[in-house]
């Protein structure tokens, strides 16, 4: 069982980590799309007298604006931890994709959002453009007014805008997945970066390390980075036990905790590695800190 620091629990915040805030956010608003286009298709509920569709074309919109939002987050975060620019590069073509299936979304959601200008032709981007070329504020309102739901397209439009509801929801799906990839590769950076510094430090510590030793460093699928010792190369159990501390010592050393599934007052963790039994080796504050400080 992990044992988390309440030190490290009031010390979190969510600036540390950006790249994974943005998968978050990207998550929140793909189901907020997921559930309004459910809610549109299902057909008409009075809610206060107002159609129920009307409602959720108006949340459907802000939350597919909000996809955009995470992915320049994700970029962001991606620059700053310096990253294969492959990855960035990747996430680009996805919110490309996303701007092409939906080229009017940003437009619609500033029509909503910014609707203290929209309604008197006072909106920046292109009511601003209507009125430098001469237009009337006037004129220029009522030409980008008009928000609704349209049953019979399946499109929401505002003015000239118009985006279709099915679409939508497989374009967030797309973008929200291509956010979480690009964080998966910050993550398999992370676990990869830390399982060398571990492995390193036992090297450095003349501790034999797989392949040629006995004493393995290895990854998880779940992003964990792991010590083992295959007790068949180990002849004795005295020896095993021996190698055993002095590799956690040098990990110690090195400012790298060991954690297990279960509770270590139960047995010494040397004990336990030299019984076969797999040990997590938890991230060092300081390697951690440099990893996910910005870069350059």
């Amino acid at each position: 069982m992990l044992i988390m620091d309440e030190t490290a629990v009031d010390d979190w915040s969510p600036a540390d980590n950006p790249y994974a805030i943005a998968v978050s956010e990207a998550q929140w608003a793909r189901r907020d799309v997921a559930l309004c286009v459910r809610r549109i298709h299902a057909g008409n509920e009075v809610v206060g007298g107002f159609d129920s569709r009307q409602i959720d074309a108006r949340h459907l919109c802000i939350a597919l604006r909000q996809l955009l939002t995470a992915e320049t987050l994700e970029q962001a975060a991606l620059a700053d931890l310096g990253m294969d620019p492959m990855v960035g590069q990747t996430l680009e073509q996805a919110r490309k994709r996303f701007e092409l299936s939906l080229p009017d979304i940003t437009q619609i959601r500033n029509g909503l959002i910014h609707f203290e200008n929209w309604s008197r032709g006072l909106g920046h981007g292109p009511q601003s453009q209507r009125v430098k070329a001469g237009d009337e504020p006037r004129d220029v309102a009522r030409a980008f007014w008009g928000f609704g739901y349209d049953i019979t397209t399946d499109t929401v439009s505002m003015g000239p805008y118009r985006i279709n509801v099915t679409a939508a929801e497989e374009a967030a799906a797309e973008l929200a997945h291509a956010i979480y990839m690009a964080a998966r590769a910050v993550d398999m950076k992370n676990t990869a970066d830390h399982r060398d510094a571990a492995a390193q430090v036992l090297t450095d510590a003349e501790v034999p390390c797989a392949p040629a030793g006995p004493v393995q460093v290895s990854a998880g699928l779940d992003g964990r980075v792991w010590l083992s010792l295959d007790s068949t190369a180990v002849a004795g159990g005295a020896e095993r036990r021996t190698l055993s501390r002095k590799a956690l010592s040098a990990l110690a050393g090195a400012g790298f905790g060991i954690t297990s599934l279960g509770q270590f007052q139960a047995a010494d963790p040397a004990l336990r590695l030299a019984a076969g039994q797999a040990l997590r080796i938890e991230p060092c504050a300081a390697r951690q800190a440099l990893a996910t400080a910005p870069q350059g």
